[in-house]
């Protein structure tokens, strides 16, 4: 099929994707998602896709799993990719603008998974690694069965109101897979962001995570270390998990359990959060999302607990 797909890959998909939330946070928030993807000649594949969203409260983490509320459209992913296979290998290149391939960096693993916030280590206000992070440039990845190897080079692409100074970013990332299970090794190094106080240095981070999927049962977790500026620290893990068995029908059950703490020459601040919560899909291509969630620690900006909804229309045709 593989062949056959290559020589004649014209397929083409669209999807677009609707999105109204509601926070007890008071923040209430509206997206538009909208994405292209498909087959070119000669086994080239190409990737798009913009998103419009806005939020009455941007310094909220609400909503913002995988894409900015800054109330204008915005390119997110833009890239063409080409994958070879040599006898037992597999090879491929990418070139344009895509997510920065750090640890679990996926959109689908973020935005569509029934969790309405990303990751602390992973929120663009607490400087790790945010998925807002993208670049402009090249991945390379490499493979043997159950081995992969990724790195790419390019200069930050960030989406959002916390971007990163100009310059150049390398990332490294090995992964292996034995059975369900997945788990990764990532490090990057790149520019600090504009907010942080010195202007000089370099950001860098090392990441672990783990993957493990059986019976409608995935549990995953992140952790990272590093410098997102000269003099500050930044530690963090989170770990969930998402459960979707037969006799549930149209829900899945999520929960989240994670940890950060960051260090500066003159403040130490750390934080915990639990969250708990499910997707359910109603009909017609519509969506509902609902989390509870429970902060701890030096979060002073929020409540100790919100509650989050979120309503998503989607519809994909492919031709």
């Amino acid at each position: 099929m593989l062949p056959s797909r290559l020589a004649h890959g014209q397929t083409f998909t669209t999807e677009a994707a609707l999105t109204a939330g509601y926070s007890t946070d008071d923040v209430t928030a509206a997206a538009v998602q909208a994405r292209a993807f498909g087959d070119l000649k000669g086994g080239v594949r190409v990737f798009g896709e913009a998103s419009w969203a806005r939020s009455s409260d941007d310094d909220n983490d609400a909503f913002t799993a995988a894409y900015p509320y800054g109330n204008r459209v915005e390119v997110i992913e833009a890239y063409a990719e080409r994958m070879f296979r040599p006898r037992e290998a597999i090879a491929g290149i990418r070139a344009g603008r895509f997510r920065t391939p750090f640890g679990i960096y996926n959109a689908s693993d973020h935005a569509y998974s029934g969790f309405l916030r990303p990751p602390l280590l992973r929120y663009d206000e607490y400087s790790g690694v945010s998925n807002s992070f993208l670049e402009h440039g090249a991945d390379l990845v490499i493979g043997v069965p159950r081995l992969t190897v990724e790195a790419a080079l390019g200069v930050p692409a960030d989406v959002g109101p916390s971007v990163r100074r100009s310059g150049l970013d390398s990332v490294i990332r090995v992964q292996s897979y034995y059975g369900p299970l997945i788990a990764g090794v990532s490090h990057i190094r790149t520019s600090p962001l504009r907010s942080a106080e010195v202007d000089h240095g370099r950001a860098d981070f090392t990441g672990l995570d783990l993957r493990w999927t059986h019976n409608g049962i995935q549990m995953r977790g992140e952790w990272m270390t590093g410098h997102p500026s000269v003099g500050t620290t930044t530690t963090g893990w989170y770990t969930d998990g998402l459960i979707h068995l037969a006799v549930m029908g149209p829900v899945t059950g999520v929960a989240r359990l994670e940890r950060l703490g960051t260090e500066e020459p003159a403040e130490r601040l750390s934080a915990t959060r639990q969250t708990i919560g499910a997707r359910v899909r109603v009909v017609g291509g519509f969506s509902l999302s609902v989390n509870l969630v429970h902060r701890e620690g030096d979060l002073k900006e929020y409540p100790p607990t919100s509650l989050d909804v979120g309503l998503t229309w989607s519809r994909r045709h492919s031709q």
